[in-house]
């Protein structure tokens, strides 16, 4: 049965693979329009140059040819902010050039941009979470409410009154691990061995911790249990 509190939190490495991939998807969208946008731009100052050089027929650059150059641009963007370097690798040609920031603004980043304000929304979301689930004292999807376990969806774990005890054992241990003789010592003080006990305790209670939470019960060799998150 669900407490009367119901509480949804999302699984943190859900949330992280959603926000990398919002991250990831932005990225590449702005690049890919960048890189479109490049290719259109030196196809335009290429043939601006071509031409200037046709009419002035000569490869020397002079005031004359870039304002020649200029005119036949049909970025009108482009006017005043590309310029002509030589290229000394292929004999002192001029070469156009224009500055990455210019690129970038005659790109289309419409697309990234929104999916960057996803993705930082998802980011404060996610972030809201993680703070809502640190508030309600949550740890790997489980809260320990007036005695009782509560899993993130607000729904009471059934456990039996020996599982509880232990669960409550590990929960309020500062490391969230006790030894084998600790928790022997503590549910069964008057059993000289309680070992196969506690094996079938831990046995039974590790698939309904797991499927209510991303907890396990960890057992180091026998000797300790202790609660992880998966």
């Amino acid at each position: 049965m669900c407490a009367v509190y119901k509480t949804k939190t999302m699984k943190q490495r859900y949330a992280v693979v959603v926000l990398f991939a919002l991250i990831m998807a932005s990225s590449l969208v702005s690049l890919t329009s960048y890189r479109a946008t490049e290719q259109l731009v030196a196809e335009d100052m290429n043939q601006a140059l071509s031409k200037a050089l046709d009419e002035q027929q000569s490869d020397m650059i002079s005031a004359d040819t870039i304002q020649v150059f200029n005119s036949y641009l049909k970025f009108e963007a482009l006017k005043g902010k590309a310029y002509l370097a030589i290229d000394t690798k292929k004999g002192f040609q001029p070469r156009p050039q224009v500055s990455t920031a210019t690129i970038l603004s005659l790109s289309d980043q419409r697309p990234a941009m929104m999916l960057w304000t996803i993705a930082l929304l998802w980011g404060l979301f996610c972030l809201y979470q993680h703070r809502r689930s640190v508030a309600l004292g949550l740890y790997g999807g489980l809260a320990l409410q007036q005695g009782r376990f509560i899993d993130a969806k607000g729904c009471v774990v059934k456990l039996t009154p020996m599982q509880q005890q232990l669960m409550e054992m590990l929960w309020q241990s500062p490391t969230r691990q006790l030894s084998k003789t600790e928790i022997c010592d503590a549910l069964w003080p008057k059993k000289e061995d309680a070992s196969e006990t506690l094996y079938t305790l831990i046995r039974r209670l590790k698939p309904i911790i797991e499927q209510h939470s991303d907890l396990k019960i960890e057992v180091d060799r026998g000797k300790s249990y202790g609660l992880t998150i998966r």
